[in-house]
This record gives C-alpha cells, structure tokens and sequence, in this order.
C-alpha cells in the first residue's frame, strides 16, 4: 500500500528476482514517459523503491501521483511483486 511520509507517496516491492526488478523499471519507465511524469526510485538487487510527488506543485502529492502510482501497482503485480513497504 502506498504510504503518504513527508509530502510524497512511498512504497517498496520486491521481486523474485533482478531480472524481473529490472524488467518492471523498464515499463515503469515507459510508463513514466508517457504520463510525463516521473519518479525518484531506486533498485538494488530485487528491490525497487518509490518515492512520488510533484515538483511543479511545491514538491507536494497531487492527482498526477496518484495516477502513476496506480500504475506502478498495476506492474507491479503483473510482475509479481510484493509490497514490502
């Protein structure tokens, strides 16, 4: 479940493996690219983590986060990751 910490949506998923980690931050990124709107994250090994929010808002969380994080969550589970926090 995203969690809303210090004006910005987080979550962490963890896959079976780096490939498949590596594999989701590839849609994810074309994800990203097309809502034109992009995240902080970051990868090791297995584990993506995400941070979301608006620079152009005040660094605040707006509808446009919640959007990409909604899909996130879909690739996510297509990828089968497990939210670790």
């Amino acid at each position: 479940m995203w969690k809303e910490l210090d004006n910005q949506l987080c979550r962490t998923f963890q896959f079976p493996d780096f490939q498949t980690a590596f594999s989701f931050m590839t849609d994810v990124a074309e994800e990203a690219e097309y809502q034109e709107h992009h995240p902080w994250w970051a990868n090791e090994y297995n584990t993506v983590e995400f941070r979301l929010r608006t620079h152009d808002a005040g660094n605040t969380v707006t509808e446009r986060d919640h959007k990409l994080a909604a899909a996130i969550t879909k690739l996510a589970e297509e990828y089968g990751g497990e939210d670790i926090g």
